[in-house]
C-alpha cells in the first residue's frame, strides 16, 4: 500500500513516516500544500495523512481540491486537540477521518488500516482467500493456519492483491502502489516476486490474467 504523508513539522514527519514504513507502507511526503495537491492528483495513493496547517496551501484547500476534481482517495485529517471547527470543516470538505494532536501512533495505524479496508468495500480485519488469512492488525498471514513468512516486498505485493479480492492488477498498478516515489524500480521487479510468492503460496493461487496482470484465485 503505498500512503501520501504531508505534514509541515519536519521532526513530527519523521516519526510518522518511520514508523508507517515500519508497518509496510510505501510512504511519499510533502511538506507543504502545493506539492500535496500535486501528488495526490498526478500519482495513484491508497491513503492520505493531511495535516491541515500548512504553508503555501492550507490543508482545506488541498482536500477541497482534490474532491472537486472528483479524486475519491480516502484521507485523513490531522487536526489540533482543541480545533473541533477544523474537524468540521474537514468533514465537510470530504476528509474520511481526523485524528486530533496529539495522538498515539498505534491509533493513527488502525484508522489507516480501516480505512483502506472500507476504501475496497471490506469490513473485517480479517481478509481471507480460500485457505489465506490476512490479520490486518497484526499484518500476520497465513495458509491452512499455518503461519507464512514473506519478506517485506513480498507481504506488500499479497496485501494488496488480497485487498482487492477477485479483480485482475495489472502490473502497472502493482508498480504504482507498492513503492514509493524514490524506489529504484526494475521493470522486471514485480515478476520476481511473484514468481517468489507463487513458491510459498498454494499451487495456483495467484492467476496471471493474460496481457492484464494478476488476479488471487478465489479458492487460493
Amino acid at each position: 500500500m503505498r500512503l501520501l504523508l504531508v505534514e509541515d513539522d519536519p521532526t513530527l514527519r519523521a516519526q510518522l513516516h518511520a514508523a508507517l514504513a515500519e508497518a509496510g507502507y510505501a510512504v511519499d511526503e510533502a511538506d507543504n500544500g502545493r506539492d500535496a495537491q500535486h501528488l495526490g492528483a498526478t500519482v495513484a495513493f491508497d491513503a492520505v495523512v493531511l495535516d491541515l496547517g500548512l504553508p503555501q496551501l492550507d490543508g482545506l484547500s488541498v482536500l477541497r481540491g482534490w474532491r472537486d476534481a472528483g479524486l475519491t482517495l480516502p484521507v485523513m485529517i490531522l487536526t489540533a486537540r482543541d480545533g473541533w471547527h477544523e474537524k468540521v470543516a474537514g468533514i465537510d470538505a470530504g476528509a474520511d477521518d481526523y485524528l486530533a494532536k496529539p495522538f498515539h501512533v498505534e491509533e493513527l495505524l488502525a484508522r489507516l488500516r480501516a480505512l483502506i479496508r472500507r476504501a475496497q468495500g471490506l469490513a473485517s480485519p480479517l481478509l481471507q482467500c480460500g485457505a489465506l488469512v490476512l490479520d490486518t492488525r497484526s499484518g500476520r498471514l497465513s495458509v491452512d493456519g499455518q503461519p507464512l513468512v514473506l519478506t517485506g516486498h513480498e507481504f506488500r505485493l499479497l496485501a494488496y492483491l488480497m485487498h482487492r479480492p477477485g479483480r485482475v492488477v495489472s502490473r502497472t498498478e502493482l508498480t504504482e502502489h507498492l513503492y514509493a516515489q524514490d524506489f529504484d524500480r526494475d521493470s522486471n521487479t514485480i515478476e520476481v516476486f511473484i514468481g517468489r510468492l507463487r513458491r510459498k503460496l498454494p499451487p495456483e493461487a495467484i492467476e496471471t490474467v493474460r496481457g492484464r496482470g494478476y488476479r488471487l484465485a478465489a479458492s487460493a
